[in-house]
């Protein structure tokens, strides 16, 4: 059984000097794969340095997150794009809207995300959406690049059936993680109806465990959590889940 992560910070600072370790778990339990999103200039030299260290197994994206937009956005977005014109990345990412703790840099985080779905678009790659109370707007947003042949993933989908559809109507896909296995999170019923050919697995580790690990630091051994609360949704073996979302990830991000 083949696994990927798509969606992992493994070169976060809350796995010290662990990473290595964290893949080697993984790897041992079937995760083949690990896509790093960035977050902003702080980040991306521990993300490159872990990509190399591994490679054919940890990819890199790169981009400007929601939650990292303030008063030095120009900077943060002239540092993305010089990046993203030195060397090829799988997606630009994690980007998006996050209005749940505040709303100062409301517009400022518009015009980033329109604009790094500019640059995704201009070179062909895919974008990896963080959206949080913000859901619809994010949808609105997408809706005219992916007329133009914008693809991507809605990261750490936890909306409802109504959200879902028009995602998927999107072409884009669905990112599953240990929300799903959230008791009150009433994911399994907004996923009910949805395709599997439209969803990809992650962990968004060291954040969001799966049960039984909540409230504990997540890791990307525990995507096979997730996929097996997928198999009882779905009503399908869990070598299926897992060989579906990974084709669909294959799909999404080429060879890496």
């Amino acid at each position: 059984m083949v696994l990927i992560d798509t969606h992992c910070h493994l070169y976060s600072t809350e796995f010290g000097t662990e990473n290595q370790e964290i893949i080697r778990r993984a790897r041992a339990v079937g995760i083949e794969k690990f896509y790093l999103p960035a977050i902003d200039s702080e980040v991306i030299e521990a993300m490159l340095s872990l990509e190399a260290a591994n490679p054919g197994v940890c990819y890199a994206m790169m981009g400007l997150h929601p939650c990292s937009v303030n008063e030095k956005v120009e900077e943060e977005l002239a540092i993305v794009l010089e990046w993203l014109n030195k060397r090829s990345f799988v997606a630009v990412g994690e980007i998006g809207l996050d209005f749940y703790w505040d709303k100062t840099f409301a517009d400022q985080q518009r015009h980033a995300f329109a604009l790094q779905m500019d640059w995704a678009l201009e070179r062909k790659i895919p974008i990896v959406i963080h959206s949080r109370n913000a859901m619809q707007e994010t949808i609105d947003m997408v809706k005219p690049y992916a007329v133009r042949g914008l693809k991507g993933i809605f990261h750490c989908f936890s909306g409802s059936y109504e959200s879902a559809k028009q995602i998927v109507s999107m072409d884009f896909m669905l990112g599953i993680g240990g929300v799903l296995t959230y008791k009150n999170a009433g994911l399994p019923e907004a996923l009910d109806k949805i395709g599997l050919e439209h969803m990809v697995l992650e962990t968004d580790a060291p954040y969001l465990p799966p049960v039984p690990h909540r409230g504990k630091r997540n890791e990307s051994a525990f995507v096979v959590l997730v996929a097996e609360m997928l198999s009882e949704i779905k009503v399908l073996p869990v070598a299926q889940i897992a060989k579906t979302t990974t084709a669909n990830a294959a799909r999404m991000f080429g060879n890496g």
